[in-house]
């Protein structure tokens, strides 16, 4: 269990929480985000701070404590900041394009791969070879730029391919190599 989920979590000024019987809804500056309260969990707000509670020690109690703690925090920073995700392009050839709701890549298939933009993240191509995706849930981020990556992974003998800006892709020597 994490021993951050003991210690209160500050609520910034600009965002309101509200406690539901299955859910916690937090309104802020960028929008709602809503997360599940797991089994054995309960909130208490006092003084700005908010505090996850856990109904005993059970081990499976402990680690919900943990999930109820960073689901809210992160609900919360999402609300406040969001998050932001890039991705870069490798290969001669490989590009993005957007157009409308839609993305286009071109990554050395016979056919382009379209990949449709969810409504609850925003997509920008600043250029041909870099994807930003931003949005308030991490979660959502998180699963569009995976599946932005998935269409064409990097290659570990040239690296081309899809990667995450700060990913390292280590190649192997190959058969020239010995």
């Amino acid at each position: 269990m994490s021993r951050l989920a003991k210690k209160p979590l500050k609520i910034p000024d600009k965002v309101e929480i509200k406690i539901l019987e299955d859910r916690v809804e937090i309104k802020g500056p960028r929008g709602v985000l809503y997360t599940p309260v797991p089994v054995g969990v309960s909130y208490d707000i006092k003084d700005g701070e908010i505090t996850v509670n856990r109904e005993n020690d059970w081990a499976s109690r402990k680690a919900n404590q943990g999930l109820a703690f960073s689901l809210l925090r992160n609900a919360i920073e999402g609300v406040v900041n969001g998050f932001k995700k890039e991705l870069q392009i490798e290969g001669i050839g490989y590009k993005a394009v957007k157009q409308g709701n839609k993305l286009i890549l071109s990554l050395g298939y016979s056919n382009d791969v379209e990949y449709n933009i969810p409504d609850d993240v925003n997509v920008d191509v600043p250029q041909q070879d870099r994807i930003i995706v931003t949005g308030n849930d991490k979660q959502c981020v998180g699963q569009v730029t995976a599946e932005i990556r998935k269409f064409r992974k990097p290659e570990v003998y040239k690296g081309k391919g899809i990667r995450y800006s700060d990913e390292i892709v280590r190649k192997k020597v190959g058969k020239t190599g010995i």
